[in-house]
């Protein structure tokens, strides 16, 4: 394994040893921490801009997807 992985197994059972929730997403691969942020910027305004018909075709509530829509870009 390399350095980085063996950081992040340690991390991950750190996590799991507290009790809480490890969020995994899925993320395009080969984005780079300020395409990620990009990325999510934009995903959250067109959240914010899906009609009733369309958010229930993707299971979510207005509510849910104005709460994921105003998070900061830099916020996961």
């Amino acid at each position: 394994m390399s350095g980085m992985s063996d950081v992040r197994l340690k991390l991950h059972a750190e996590e799991l040893s507290r009790g809480r929730e490890l969020k995994l997403f899925d993320v395009p691969q080969g984005f780079g921490r300020w395409r990620l942020m990009l990325h999510r910027w934009h995903s959250r305004r067109m959240l914010l801009e899906l009609t009733p018909e369309q958010l229930r075709d993707i299971g979510l509530t207005a509510e849910q997807a104005r709460h994921e829509g105003l998070k900061p870009f830099w916020r996961s």
